[in-house]
């Protein structure tokens, strides 16, 4: 099998803890028959970015609003873009912290009445911003947010499931993680995940009231955290799961549900090591797009994988921004009405607390199956 044939099937032989091979670069260039652009669209916030857009076409991203991960005070933020991600403003706070503590993982999406949904946890024993927090907090069990005016204006609940009371989940709390999806049954369904020391579980989170309370639970992934999921319609669903082996193979993984996520059965290796975290979206022409982070050295930035078959195989990665650091990644991806790819994603630009969110602009039809830019 060539190297070709073996990222294109997803061979488990992807996991293996090599260096990545080069991806398909483009960085934006005018003239690029790639059509990339990138630009930096809000500055001094880690981010994380959670993209979404809206009926009348606004662009919301979900954001943690300080240049750091997590180590004090800081809220959930919500920016939107009217301009198709051109420029962005602040909108609301979604999600305001408490004193000592911060809110910043989330999911987020869309009830079936139309309001934006999003779950938001964060931690506790966190310092005033600029100071760094000690070692010791742990995860707040998460709020559910609510808005029915675009990200205007939120409504804030408390009925989010406790952990399964397992030796991850004894003394902890779930984090939510990606997108919220419709199910075929009328439930949403997102991520969210277990974390303590080494150890990871992953799980299918259901609401069955529209979003207002979340009340069960099902496994995805022992191994994984930050899965983003993605309905295919009927009771067809696939799953990204950032799945830790070892140390020295953190990557994507593949899973796939037949009844209605309710039970998930490991498919292939998304990724290699060190591309992280994902995100899954349906193009308007059927076929299947992730993108997820690339931490590899000297190959930092984002890449994008196609699928025309359904997740069974994938294209080689495609290259839509480079990053100057390793910290770096998270993407989040909307497609707009003339078919172009908003990518948001964050990046670590120093190491004197410089983060930015940043956005790639691009067109899907340029690259062929095999991921090659079209002349």
């Amino acid at each position: 099998m060539n190297r070709r044939q073996l990222l294109r099937t997803g061979a488990a032989s992807l996991a293996m803890p090599f260096a990545a091979p080069p991806s398909s670069s483009v960085r934006g260039a005018e003239g690029n028959p790639s059509g990339v652009t990138n630009h930096t669209a809000i500055q001094k916030v880690c981010a994380w970015p959670n993209l979404k857009r809206l009926p009348d076409g606004t662009l919301v991203v979900f954001i943690f609003n300080q240049p750091c991960h997590g180590l004090w005070e800081g809220d959930l933020d919500c920016w939107a873009s009217e301009d198709n991600g051109k420029t962005w403003r602040f909108r609301s706070r979604t999600a305001h912290h408490e004193p000592t503590t911060n809110r910043m993982n989330c999911a987020a999406g869309f009830a079936k009445n139309g309001d934006l949904v999003v779950l938001c946890s964060g931690w506790s024993n966190r310092a005033p911003a600029g100071t760094l927090s000690g070692p010791k907090s742990r995860v707040l069990r998460p709020w559910v947010c609510r808005s029915s005016d675009g990200g205007r204006t939120w409504s804030v609940g408390m009925k989010f499931p406790e952990a399964p009371a397992t030796a991850v989940g004894r003394d902890n709390d779930l984090i939510p993680f990606g997108d919220i999806q419709t199910a075929a049954d009328g439930s949403l369904c997102t991520g969210a995940y277990l974390s303590k020391g080494d150890m990871r579980e992953g799980y299918l989170v259901r609401s069955r009231d529209d979003g207002r309370s979340w009340t069960e639970l099902a496994p995805l992934n022992p191994v994984g955290n930050e899965t983003a999921i993605h309905h295919m319609g009927g009771g067809r669903w696939l799953a990204a799961s950032r799945e830790f082996r070892e140390k020295r193979d953190v990557h994507l993984e593949l899973f796939s549900s037949t009844d209605d996520a309710r039970t998930w059965q490991r498919k292939m290796p998304l990724s290699l090591p060190m591309q992280v975290t994902g995100h899954l979206t349906s193009l308007a022409d059927g076929r299947i797009l992730l993108s997820c982070g690339n931490r590899c050295w000297n190959n930092f930035g984002v890449d994008v994988r196609l699928s025309d078959d359904k997740g069974q195989t994938w294209s080689p990665p495609i290259r839509i921004a480079d990053c100057p650091q390793p910290d770096c990644g998270y993407p989040s991806s909307a497609q707009l009405d003339d078919g172009r790819i908003v990518t948001a994603y964050y990046t670590q630009v120093s190491a004197d607390f410089h983060y930015e969110m940043r956005v790639a602009t691009w067109n899907p039809n340029q690259f062929s199956v095999e991921g090659r830019p079209v002349a």
